[in-house]
């Protein structure tokens, strides 16, 4: 029994000295067919590296590129809307400056005169009122209605309240100073009275 069990463990040991060198054996074998390879990687990676570099550096250049583009026609319709709302409300200072002298021209209007010279002074200055609002109305200026309309506070700035059964709720009743706009700009709002 002794002998079997020695001749068994002989066995044994040469089964697994013989597997750890087949091992051994081919590990060398996959090593030496791997280091044939790597030698020809070697002469390839540097040329796929160069490749791969130079790709990424002409995708960057690309994106530059668009986006300098992107950029540069952003700037061209920035100065085009610039250019052309400058053309468009190039008056809005000047008419700024000239709604307190036709507020002034609408007070000396509504003066009652009794005497033929205040009648043809006051004729005179409803001639020069007439052409600052023929010249306005040319620059595209528009009074903004505001007896009878709905109140609209782009429009109209609402100063008192009033409680009138001839109008509805939320309506104009009185204007106070009129209000301009320009194009589509507000230049000044309606100061006015609204209905409860």
């Amino acid at each position: 029994m002794t002998e079997e069990r020695n001749t068994e463990q002989e066995f044994n040991s040469k089964t697994e000295e013989g597997t750890v060198e087949e091992v051994f054996a081919e590990n060398e074998a996959s090593e030496q067919t791997e280091e044939i390879p790597s030698q020809e990687e070697e002469q390839q990676n540097p040329m796929e590296q160069k490749i791969a570099e130079l790709e990424g550096k002409l995708e960057e250049a690309d994106n530059r590129y668009l986006r300098l583009q992107a950029d540069f026609d952003n700037f061209r319709r920035r100065s085009r809307i610039e250019l052309e709302a400058s053309a468009k409300y190039r008056a809005q200072s000047i008419i700024t400056d000239l709604l307190p002298a036709i507020d002034n021209f609408e007070r000396a209007l509504k003066m009652d005169v009794d005497n033929e010279q205040a009648k043809s002074l006051k004729q005179g200055v409803e001639m020069v009122y007439r052409s600052l609002l023929d010249a306005l109305k040319n620059e595209g200026v528009e009074v903004i209605e505001a007896v009878g309309k709905e109140f609209d506070p782009h429009l109209h700035q609402a100063v008192m309240q009033a409680e009138d059964e001839n109008y509805g709720p939320n309506i104009v009743v009185e204007e106070f100073q009129k209000g301009y706009m320009l194009k589509d700009r507000i230049i000044r709002p309606a100061m006015v009275k609204v209905n409860q």
